[in-house]
């Protein structure tokens, strides 16, 4: 029995041997794999993937069936009886509702139009309905008014006037040169500091700071001058449009700088979320505001890309009415980012080491 029990111990002493090989096996792989050049790419095969779908889907999610929620509309008193149907007729048919506000005159009511307070204005006209939208304004919501007021007006018998109080400029009949050109200016923005990083790596934190705010300067002035001066695409007011491209370029390259001291290597991960996934699809320049998702109507007016297409476009079309909000925005991505990178600056991926003095060097 001595003998048993001494085999038994020692067939336990084997099995746990094998065991144990087999642990240390799975160990030994997964530390090989982790080490080895193989596991940073598959990790960025899986991200791409991922990427790419949420790319897709984000453009999708926002542009690809616009629906209106609330819309700003401005109502010239007194409200005829005709002007109340036709009202409830246009919020049955877009499956929405017109956000109303009241003015006692409809000069007052194109200045708010001009304000960017409402998207359209409803007057009485006669024994119909006059209505003012505004291209300029967001030319998606104005298609949208074109397109379903006559409609209503004709199932209620009411003779409806449409006409556009502030259209798009010729050379841009569908209103995307500011998208564009914003959409420019905040992605050359993160790809400029993507290529300091990694072909300027000697620049200190403040020269890095410096050179972006070079790049942003002459990038946007280079956007601006091809698209007015170049092609003719829009007239710009120059000096401003080149200062809010300028400012736009300069936020983005801050954030990914921001993000290049936080996470590093892998700082274009939320980079491209915050700029490009989240950011542009909700910025209101490719379908205005109030014809995307509710969360992204909300949200965008506070990112760079919103913030930046906002300006432009007052700039461009509303140029005496122009905003504080866009620029404050703007200019707050750009002091976090600022702050960020410079607080941590001991992590920027850089620099250049200072040599040492030797008590015999002269």
């Amino acid at each position: 029995m001595g003998n048993e029990a001494s085999d038994d111990r020692a067939d336990g002493g084997k099995g746990g041997e094998r065991v144990d090989g087999r642990e240390q096996g799975r160990r030994s792989w997964w530390s090989t794999f982790r080490h080895s050049p193989y596991f940073p790419a598959t990790v960025v095969v899986v991200i791409i993937a991922a990427g790419a779908g949420l790319f897709a889907g984000s453009y999708t999610y926002a542009f690809a069936n616009p629906t209106p929620h609330r819309i700003p509309t401005a109502v010239v008193v007194p409200g005829t009886p005709t002007e109340k149907a036709f009202v409830a007729g246009m919020e049955k048919a877009l499956h929405a509702s017109l956000r109303l506000h009241v003015y006692p005159t409809h000069q007052r009511a194109l200045e708010a139009v001009d304000e960017q307070t409402v998207f359209a204005v409803l007057r009485p006209r006669g024994r119909g309905v006059g209505m003012d939208v505004s291209s300029a304004s967001g030319a998606s919501v104005a298609q949208v008014l074109t397109a379903t007021g006559p409609k209503v007006g004709r199932a209620l018998g009411v003779p409806v006037l449409v006409r556009d109080v502030n259209p798009l400029q010729p050379g841009d009949p569908r209103g995307l040169a500011i998208f564009y050109i914003s959409l420019a200016a905040v992605v050359i923005g993160f790809i400029g500091a993507i290529q300091l990083s990694v072909n300027a790596r000697a620049l200190a934190p403040a020269e890095r700071i410096a050179f972006t705010f070079a790049y942003a300067l002459l990038g946007g002035f280079s956007i601006a001058a091809i698209v007015d001066w170049g092609l003719g695409a829009v007239d710009l007011p120059f000096a401003e449009s080149w200062m809010i491209l300028a400012l736009t370029m300069f936020t983005s390259g801050m954030v990914f700088s921001m993000f290049n001291v936080l996470f590093g290597r892998w700082s274009l991960i939320p980079t491209w979320g915050l700029m490009v996934l989240l950011g542009n699809p909700s910025s209101g320049g490719a379908v205005s505001w109030p014809l995307l998702p509710s969360l992204l109507g909300h949200i965008g007016r506070w990112l760079p890309p919103g913030a930046s297409v906002n300006a432009q476009h007052t700039a461009v079309y509303f140029s005496e009415h122009q905003h504080a909000f866009p620029f404050l925005v703007l200019a707050g991505w750009s002091l976090l980012g600022c702050t960020v990178f410079w607080t941590w600056r001991h992590r920027h991926p850089g620099g250049r080491e200072t040599p040492v003095r030797r008590p015999d060097d002269r």
